[in-house]
């Protein structure tokens, strides 16, 4: 059997077929909202119709990074994350934003906010946090949300939406850190933007995206958690569609030619001929 035998087959998809046999049991630590990205991501994979066969996982490092530990799939670590966005490739890529380094024991990270005193910086942050939401957009992300672990229902609808979305989607996914960063607690209580009448904007608009971004941003280090999709361009072509229009990538994978035994195959020279 080949590993591309899911190619083409239309069954039910179980999420317990993506817990791994050998490290089934996540070593996170007890509260950790990591536990609610992995929960998530194997309810949203049957809604979405993939196997793990058809699965791939890209993970960065330290506590985000053991994800491809626990969840059974194709899986390799790397972070790309600026030039993926902007060629709009055609993945999910999920931020695990727990403002603090937790597998190497809390120190200030990326999205610490200014002033949060940790053991590598006893006297606070000098410096302002990265921002996911609005680095996504500036980027090229053509799908951004935000969910959190406190939110179960909410996060599986993103993800869901995330992997359905021909394009870069990126979803800030917050997690908090019961061990390492108590200040930011379980980010609760938490507004669903778009259930809430406080926020009016058109998520296909990239302006107002913008604003809605910056002011959610802004609210998460004065205690105001806003959660929900913040732009979607469902208009612009993913890289793989860029590349099948000018004829650099084929219309079927190639993964499928090489299994049909009635296809036949091409030699190096000759692709290397095509693209002189």
């Amino acid at each position: 059997m080949s590993a591309f035998n899911a190619i083409g087959e239309e069954r039910e998809v179980d999420r317990d077929e993506f817990t791994p046999e050998i490290e089934p049991q996540a070593t996170w630590c007890p509260g950790c909202g990591d536990f609610g990205v992995l929960k998530a991501l194997k309810q949203a994979m049957p809604e979405v119709g993939r196997n793990p066969e058809e699965t791939l996982l890209v993970t960065g490092i330290g506590c985000s990074g053991k994800l491809s530990s626990y969840f059974r799939s194709y899986g390799f670590r790397g972070n790309h994350f600026m030039h993926t966005a902007r060629e709009n490739h055609d993945m999910t890529y999920i931020v695990f934003d727990n403002e603090i380094f937790g597998l190497t024991k809390g120190q200030t990270s990326p999205t610490s906010p200014k002033g949060h005193k940790s053991k590598t910086q006893p006297h606070g942050s000098a410096k302002q946090p990265i921002r996911p939401l609005s680095l996504a957009l500036t980027s090229g992300a053509s799908y951004v949300a935000r969910t959190a672990a406190v939110n179960p229902n909410q996060a599986k609808e993103i993800l869901t939406e995330a992997m359905e979305h021909d394009g870069f989607a990126h979803v800030d996914f917050l997690t908090q850190c019961p061990t390492w960063n108590k200040d930011a607690k379980q980010y609760v209580p938490y507004i669903d933007i778009q259930d809430s009448d406080d926020y009016d904007f058109d998520i296909h608009d990239r302006g107002e995206a913008a604003e809605m971004m910056q002011t959610a941003e802004d609210a998460l280090y004065e205690g105001e958690v806003l959660t929900g999709r913040f732009y979607q361009d469902e208009d612009r072509p993913s890289y793989q569609q860029e590349k099948q229009a000018t004829g650099d990538m084929p219309e079927e994978p190639l993964a499928e030619r090489y299994f049909d035994d009635d296809y036949e195959w091409e030699r190096s020279y000759d692709l290397l001929e095509r693209h002189k």
